[in-house]
């Protein structure tokens, strides 16, 4: 969903080469090569020899072992999220990074946000006492293809829209969550595959987190979804809409109603720090482990929705 928009960030950073693309769908990749006026390489080891770094933005369960097959040829990667859809691929990816000494950051754009690093910093401030509990959304339109096929994908909406706000909830809180307790639904599409996901989350520091992770938006619906956070502290509330920078957009020639987003591009920001913690050998901002957490509570929901009960983290 992303490659797109991490193919025009790297085009506007100048440190940085748009080598060209691999994927196993040779039209996509082709298709991907022309608009980025780059090379659509025959082969993924021919394109590891010839690049310093690589995005990967493939089905969520080919990201271990793209990654791997990158780490083993000594290139750093950004990959997308989910990092990985199962504990095991977790492991293999993270000993392989370490193993060969490359870079391995999470394609978390989010983390980017100025509203975002504005809350951070309001309340770290103490102005209006301890964090409490947080009541968050990452609700979206569905966008079928590959993510409604669970072989591919590993899970619906809960796996793809848990790991953001997941992410975010973390680096806010600097703390680890202990418990998840999740339910979810498929009465908007009535498919196997679940279209709404609400978790409850409870934190090593005592505060407790909702996250409303789902697909519940129609395909009319006038944006692709949102990332909002209402947090609750001892003596006041901070809220954040992290995209409401935007403009309402009407057009003639499909009659709907749309949102032009303003403001930052986080795309941009995220792949801007990734080349320069592969110029410097530096550990990213948001690292492998990150993405792994963020997985974690994600794969944890599952577990619960299957035992109806919660479940603890180690």
């Amino acid at each position: 969903m992303h490659a797109y928009g991490y193919g025009n960030a790297l085009n506007q950073i100048p440190e940085a080469v748009n080598v060209g693309v691999w994927d196993s769908d040779s039209e996509r990749s082709r298709k991907f090569a022309e608009r980025f006026n780059t090379q659509s390489f025959d082969s993924m080891d021919l394109l590891l020899s010839n690049v310093d770094a690589v995005i990967v933005t493939s089905e969520n369960v080919e990201h271990a072992r793209y990654g791997i097959a990158a780490a083993k040829a000594g290139k750093s990667v950004l990959c997308e999220k989910p990092l990985v859809t199962s504990e095991e691929d977790a492991q293999s990816l993270l000993d392989a990074v370490s193993l060969f000494g490359v870079v391995l950051m999470t394609a978390f754009p989010c983390r980017f946000s100025p509203a975002f690093q504005r809350l951070k910093e309001r309340c770290a401030t103490g102005e209006i006492g301890a964090i409490k509990a947080v009541c968050a959304t990452n609700r979206g339109t569905c966008p079928h293809d590959w993510f409604v096929d669970r072989a591919k994908s590993g899970g619906g909406a809960m796996i793809d829209h848990t790991v953001h706000v997941a992410d975010l909830l973390r680096d806010l809180l600097q703390s680890e969550v202990r418990q998840v307790h999740a339910t979810t639904g498929n009465r908007m599409y009535g498919q196997e595959w679940e279209d709404t996901a609400m978790l409850s989350l409870t934190f090593e520091n005592g505060v407790i987190a909702t996250l409303d992770s789902s697909w519940s938006r129609p395909s009319s619906y006038k944006t692709w979804g949102d990332v909002t956070m209402t947090v609750v502290c001892e003596s006041g509330v901070i809220e954040l809409d992290m995209f409401t920078q935007s403009l309402d957009a009407y057009r003639n020639e499909s009659m709907r109603h749309g949102m032009v987003g303003w403001g930052s591009d986080l795309d941009l920001l995220l792949t801007r720090a990734f080349v320069q913690s592969v110029g410097n050998r530096s550990e990213p901002p948001v690292t492998g482990q990150d993405g792994w957490k963020a997985a974690q509570v994600a794969l944890a929901g599952y577990e619960s929705v299957r035992s109806g009960q919660p479940v603890s983290l180690a």
